[in-house]
């Protein structure tokens, strides 16, 4: 799972906030314009810190509140959301333990910045996206919907969650050499049995964001668009 390095606006000096230390979590927040606006979860790839999709969170909402916080494991120097064994295995034991962190982190966050969870959408790409499904698998308090770049079934949970109606985008590449189209289906099936209303778009693509990606995203999570 790479950093993600393409597709993005270029990052302006002075455009972020400095990044705070707040409930153990490195992070930016940006609070949305209006008083009760959506406010997007970003969960960046493997080797990204909290500046990282910042610039895409503008690109495919804007006007969004935005928190963006740093993952806590480091492979080889690099931020990750939870540890993996191997490409593509999972220390699955790490990746509850961490999810239930980022899940406490999530609610104490929205009481102390004034929005409800129930409003939050996470944005994830790669082991993002996979810890953004984990949430929703295994804390779904946390997050209203989220959009999904490049994930994989991030792991069984013991009892089903129920999703009724919870909108989440499945973005993922025909040709990506780290996610087969059958890792793709079982993770939209599996979320659907959840009682989650999944909108699967592929891209003729890899495993790296596209424009085509920003672009279905945007309009995805455009105000008022049925999902």
């Amino acid at each position: 799972m790479t950093r993600l390095t393409s597709a993005l606006p270029t990052r302006k000096s002075g455009h972020h906030r400095t990044p705070t230390r707040h409930m153990d979590f490195i992070h930016v927040y940006q609070p949305p314009p209006a008083p009760g606006g959506p406010v997007l979860l970003m969960l960046h790839g493997t080797g990204g810190n909290e500046h990282d999709l910042v610039p895409l969170a503008a690109a495919v909402a804007p006007g969004a509140g935005v928190l963006s916080p740093r993952g806590q494991v480091l492979e080889h120097g690099k931020p990750r959301f939870f540890r993996r064994l191997a490409e593509g295995v999972f220390d699955i034991d790490d990746l509850k333990r961490r999810s239930e962190d980022l899940a406490d982190f999530i609610v104490s966050a929205a009481a102390k910045y004034g929005f409800a969870t129930g409003d939050l959408t996470a944005v994830g790409f790669s082991n993002g996206a996979n810890m953004a499904a984990a949430l929703l698998l295994r804390r779904p308090d946390a997050l209203g919907g989220a959009v999904l770049f490049r994930a994989m079934v991030p792991l069984i949970p013991d009892t089903i969650p129920k999703l009724p109606a919870t909108p989440v985008l499945l973005a993922n590449g025909k040709s990506d050499p780290l996610v087969s189209a059958e890792e793709t289906e079982r993770l939209a099936a599996l979320l659907r049995s959840a009682g989650a209303d999944v909108t699967l778009s592929w891209q003729n693509a890899g495993h790296q964001l596209t424009e085509r990606d920003v672009t279905i995203a945007r309009e995805w999570l455009a105000p008022g668009r049925p999902r």
